[in-house]
């Protein structure tokens, strides 16, 4: 359905230690850099992260939530490490299983050093 997702951010260097670090718990390859952007391209799709061209500071949505797929709990578990590691923070519960009307999953999630939310999600 989507050819890629764009956030912004303050700090794209901050930002590219943050995404490189928990993208490569998932097998993302480090970000390639263009400018005042910077794209993690996978054959499901494209993450990217770039300074606002209209000047103004970025900012979190209040509301929104980024997932990326993990292939196993130990993947979650992984990405959520280096989440925090990297300067991120953990929201939300800890992680671990939710059971809900899609099923059960196993979850966590985080905010990236901008504010953007963030989760990692395996389908059990």
């Amino acid at each position: 359905m989507f050819s890629h997702v764009m956030i912004g951010s303050n700090d794209l260097e901050r930002a590219r230690t943050f995404y490189d670090s928990v993208l490569g718990t998932l097998g993302v390859p480090p970000a390639r850099m263009d400018g005042h952007r910077m794209f993690y391209i996978t054959p499901a799709g494209i993450f990217s992260v770039t300074t606002p061209i209209n000047g103004q500071p970025a900012t979190a949505g209040n509301g929104g939530t980024i997932g990326f797929a993990a292939s196993s709990p130990e993947q979650v578990d992984a990405w959520h490490t280096a989440g925090v590691s990297a300067g991120g923070s953990s929201c939300e519960d800890p992680p671990g299983v939710r059971e809900g009307s899609v099923g059960r999953l196993y979850l966590a999630y985080l905010r990236d050093p901008d504010g953007n939310k963030l989760c990692a999600l395996h389908r059990l």
